[in-house]
């Protein structure tokens, strides 16, 4: 017989489990920042300059920085007498007393080269020295203090300009003004001469209530530094000389009068601030 073909058991199908589908990372979605409003910084409050000094010694510094504006240049550039050397400034500072720079530079030219020298100086004819200087105003006077200048320097100094105050101020003729005026233009050594436009603008700002030149020397001299000395002196001069008049101020014109305390007062009003006393004309050196 034949054998009955057998079929094949069916196979069964292995059950396979779905793996479960990995998820693909996704990247978050981009937030969108929230617009911010920048916050107004706080400045702290500061407190304004001061438009005016508020002190003497403020109003004198105050008084160095404005008048350099207005006449720029060393104490020898400011002076308006004519000279070379340390002697001719010393004989034309004796010679400006009581007249002006200008009259005294149409003198000197003739005076140096007749006497260029502290010993021919000396030795001069009183008559001859007189008649040179006549124009200049006490010409006597000051022709017997250029004798007497010029043999201390050659008989004492060698034919030279000391520079020293103690030593200066023992020339005939020669007091501590025109003695600063040396050391400060001549010499470049600190000085600060004191003239009459120097004890009226100092006055009118109130930088010093004194009258006697030696205090108001002083005075300024406390206040501001040695190197501007002789500078602010000659500044004062011009500015005495050409804005702060005597009679009429011109206070309008004036680069001070913000911070002057006699600024467009009447003359007469101004000066009770501060009485000063006038002496008799005499030289003052």
């Amino acid at each position: 017989m034949l054998a009955e073909a057998t079929k094949p058991a069916p196979t069964k199908a292995k059950e396979t489990k779905a793996q479960p589908a990995k998820a693909k990372p996704t990247k978050p979605a981009p937030t969108k920042a929230k617009a911010t409003k920048a916050q107004p910084v706080k400045v702290q409050p500061t407190k304004p300059k001061p438009t005016k000094p508020r002190t003497t010694k403020g109003r004198a510094l105050y008084t160095v920085e404005r008048l350099a504006g207005e006449y720029p240049g060393t104490a020898a550039e400011l002076c308006e007498l004519a000279f070379e050397g340390s002697f001719q400034l010393l004989v034309a500072t004796v010679l400006s007393a009581q007249t002006t720079d200008q009259r005294v530079n149409q003198v000197t030219p003739a005076l140096f080269a007749r006497y260029p020298t502290p010993e021919e100086l000396g030795q001069a004819d009183p008559d001859e020295l007189e008649a040179l200087i006549r124009p200049t105003g006490f010409f006597r006077s000051k022709a017997r203090s250029l004798i007497g200048l010029g043999r201390a320097l050659a008989e004492r100094f060698d034919g030279h300009v000391p520079a020293e105050m103690t030593d200066l101020v023992t020339v005939p003729g020669v007091g501590r003004k025109t003695a600063n005026v040396v050391r400060s233009v001549g010499l470049g050594l600190p000085g600060l001469p004191v003239d009459t436009h120097v004890i009226r603008v100092s006055g009118r700002l109130g930088l010093t209530e004194a009258t006697d030149p030696v205090k108001i020397e002083t005075d300024l001299c406390a206040m501001v530094p040695e190197a501007e000395w002789g500078a602010l002196s000659l500044r004062m001069i011009l500015h005495g000389r050409r804005v702060c008049a005597a009679r009429r101020p011109r206070c309008q014109d004036c680069v001070l009068a913000d911070f002057c305390p006699s600024a467009h007062l009447p003359v007469a009003q101004a000066a009770t601030r501060r009485r000063v006393s006038r002496p008799p004309a005499t030289i003052v050196q």
